[in-house]
């Protein structure tokens, strides 16, 4: 054989050699990141059954815990449903599971807002302390308390042209009343108070003769316990109207009514009782109760379309 022939065969050897080795680590690195591939959360959620999207969600929102947890369980499309909801948040993400795996028949959105007002629990169970720090935007509820010792620093009387009786109410709250009050009645509607601020003292007295009057329940669905009344931090007021409407318990069927859910935020008040709410509230609806909170917040709430306990739980705590 030739010197050449040789050299020519060996060079093969060295070609066919060197496409085995680059073949090989082909094949070595496919298999490496699809062994990598198959270790990965994506991949394993994929085997679950969720699609690429939901995968890329459920990866997006959910911790490390969390998204091992689903690895571990069946297909559950109402995980996606409730980190997709709008007011979701994620500390609440347990809770939100078992209430809803206990309460099919609750609506996702009715699920994030109990859970995260705090209304999955027993009216005042747990309770603690609101911030008071937070001023016109504070929350005060069956679960966010007032200190013994809270004080408010200005309150001012209505003259009778605006109160049936005495009212007060602190000195902000007070004159974007009397603002609000001057405006309605350049539309043809009277605005009139029958209750504001009360003192702690007051309001124990008017919880405990609700209270042995018509009994505990009626007490907690139309009155606060000492320390959860708005009345006692001087931002809260009773409206009512004249004439026929001089009674709560008609003045959703009023002008005066209908002016203030029009016109009410632009002077910083919100409706805190809204009628379908008592879940969520803790009250019976009251059309007449307006809590002042700020024109720029009373605006962003009455925009949301939610109560103030939800928006609280979830742009302010």
């Amino acid at each position: 054989m030739s010197k050449k022939l040789k050299l020519k065969k060996k060079f093969k050897r060295r070609i066919i050699a060197i496409l085995l080795v680059f073949l090989l680590t082909l094949v070595g690195i496919i298999f490496y990141k699809t062994y990598k591939y198959h270790q990965t959360y994506e991949y394993k959620l994929l085997q679950v059954g969720y699609t690429k999207d939901q995968v890329g969600t459920l990866l997006e929102k959910l911790k490390e815990e969390k998204i091992l947890l689903l690895i571990a369980s069946e297909k559950k499309d109402y995980v996606l449903d409730i980190i997709n909801a709008k007011y979701y948040l994620e500390k609440n993400y347990n809770t939100y599971l078992s209430f809803y795996e206990k309460n099919k028949d609750t609506s996702i959105d009715d699920v994030i807002a109990r859970v995260n007002v705090g209304a999955i629990r027993d009216w005042y169970q747990d309770a603690t302390f609101t911030d008071t720090s937070k001023g016109y935007s504070m929350l005060t509820n069956k679960f966010h308390l007032l200190p013994s010792d809270y004080k408010v620093d200005s309150i001012k009387t209505f003259s009778a042209t605006y109160a049936y009786g005495t009212v007060s109410a602190e000195e902000t709250v007070y004159n974007q009343f009397i603002s609000m009050a001057k405006s309605a009645k350049a539309d043809g509607v009277t605005l009139v108070l029958t209750s504001g601020y009360r003192t702690r003292e007051k309001q124990e007295k008017t919880y405990n003769d609700m209270l042995k009057s018509r009994g505990q329940e009626y007490a907690d669905a139309y009155a606060a316990r000492v320390g959860a009344s708005e009345h006692e931090t001087g931002y809260a007021l009773d409206i009512v109207s004249n004439g026929k409407y001089v009674y709560t318990t008609n003045f959703h069927e009023s002008p005066a009514y209908e002016w203030l859910s029009k016109n009410a935020a632009d002077y910083g008040f919100i409706l805190r009782y809204p009628d379908g709410k008592e879940y969520l509230t803790g009250y019976a609806p009251e059309s007449w109760h307006y809590r002042y909170v700020g024109v720029d917040l009373a605006k962003k709430i009455k925009s949301e379309g939610i109560t103030f306990d939800e928006y609280y739980a979830y742009y302010l705590e």
